[in-house]
C-alpha cells in the first residue's frame, strides 16, 4: 500500500506513527461508522475530555492539534466535502496555562553537578548519548538516527543535518565525547535491519532506540532507558527528561552571546533574510559555544572518568 509523505521521504516514519495514533484516538473516541458530516461541538468536548484524562496541558496540545491536522488533510485531500467545526471548546491549552504549567515544574535543564552524576552512572551506550546532548544539543532521535560517517574522528567533528528539519549542523566535540562514541561503537551489536548498519547507536536487540512498533505505537527507548536512570539516581521531576539536556544546552550557550553560531550547532533556522544570505559560520566560532559549555560543565576542567 502506498504511504504518500513516508514512500518519498518526506514525512518520517516517526511523524506517520504520531498521525497514526491520532487516528486511533479519533475512532476510539467517535467510532468506526461514525460519519463526519455528522459530528458536532459536543462530540469534540467529550473527545478533548478525554484526551486531557492523566495528561499535561503539553500533551494536550499536541494531540488537539494532531486531531485538527487529521481532519484537515481529509478535507484538503477530498476525503470530505467540508471542514470540521471544532469549536468553541476543542481549543489548545492557552498560553497562560502552558506558562503556568512550565512554571510550576520549573527549568526544564538539568544542573552542571546533575549532568556529573548522571555521566558517572550511565553505561554505554547511553553515556555517549548524554554527552552527544550536552555537547552539541542532539535530542532522542538525533542520537539514534546518527551515521557513523557524520563523525569526522580525526579531526572531532559532527556534520549532520537534523532528522527532524533537515538544518544543517555542525558541532565540534569534546574529547570525552568521541572517546565515549568510539566505545559505544566498539560495544554496538550486530543491526536487526542491515539499513542500520552505519548507526552509531543500536539497541542490545540490535535496533534503533528510536522508532515505531506494532500499531505504528512510538517506541522512544532513549526516553526509557533515561527515565530508569533518572530514577534511579532520585533526578526525576516534572518536565525533565533526555530532551532536557538540549534544553541546558541551548541556555548556557546561548552565554557565549552568538546566537548565529548555537543556532548552527542546534540545527535551528531562524528564517530571518540574513540566514538566507549566510553560507556559513566559523569553526573558531562554533568551537567558542561548545568550550562555554564545557567550562560550565567541568568548571575545574576535571574530564568525566569513563
Amino acid at each position: 500500500m502506498s504511504r504518500p509523505g513516508i514512500d518519498t521521504s518526506e514525512l518520517s516514519d516517526r511523524t506517520f506513527g504520531v498521525y497514526y495514533q491520532a487516528c486511533d484516538k479519533i475512532v476510539g473516541s467517535f467510532g468506526r461508522n461514525r460519519l463526519v458530516d455528522d459530528l458536532a461541538s459536543d462530540d469534540f468536548d467529550r473527545l478533548r475530555a478525554g484526551l486531557v484524562k492523566g495528561r499535561g496541558p503539553v500533551s494536550l496540545r499536541n494531540d488537539v492539534r494532531h486531531v485538527r491536522m487529521v481532519f484537515k488533510f481529509a478535507y484538503d485531500a477530498h476525503l470530505i466535502e467540508r471542514p470540521v467545526r471544532f469549536e468553541p471548546h476543542f481549543k489548545i491549552p492557552t498560553k497562560a496555562v502552558l506558562r503556568r504549567e512550565r512554571q510550576k515544574n520549573g527549568k526544564r535543564m538539568f544542573e552542571a553537578a546533575e549532568i556529573r552524576t548522571i555521566l558517572d552512572a550511565a553505561t554505554q551506550p547511553l553515556r555517549a548519548m548524554v554527552l552527544l546532548a550536552a555537547n552539541g544539543g542532539l535530542g532522542n532521535t538525533d542520537v539514534s538516527s546518527l551515521p557513523i560517517s557524520a563523525i569526522d574522528f580525526d579531526t572531532g567533528w559532527l556534520d549532520y543535518p537534523r532528522p527532524k528539519t533537515a538544518v544543517e549542523r555542525r558541532i565540534p566535540l569534546w574529547t570525552e565525547t568521541l572517546d565515549a562514541v568510539k566505545e559505544a561503537i566498539d560495544k554496538r551489536p550486530k543491526a536487526k535491519d542491515a539499513s542500520d548498519d552505519g548507526l552509531v547507536f543500536l539497541t542490545i536487540f540490535g535496533q534503533r532506540f528510536v522508532r515505531t512498533g506494532k500499531n505504528r505505537n512510538p517506541i522512544d527507548q532513549v526516553a526509557n532507558q533515561f527515565a530508569k536512570l533518572l530514577k534511579r539516581l532520585d533526578l526525576k521531576r516534572p518536565g525533565i527528561n533526555f530532551y532536557a539536556l538540549r534544553h541546558g544546552f541551548e541556555t548556557v550557550a546561548g552565554e557565549s552571546r552568538d546566537q548565529i553560531s548555537v543556532n548552527m550547532i542546534m540545527g535551528h533556522a531562524d528564517q530571518t533574510m540574513a540566514d538566507n544570505y549566510r553560507e556559513g559560520v566559523s569553526d573558531e566560532r562554533l568551537q567558542a559555544v561548545v568550550e562555554t559549555v564545557r567550562q560550565w560543565l567541568w568548571p575545574d576542567d576535571g574530564p568525566v572518568e569513563a
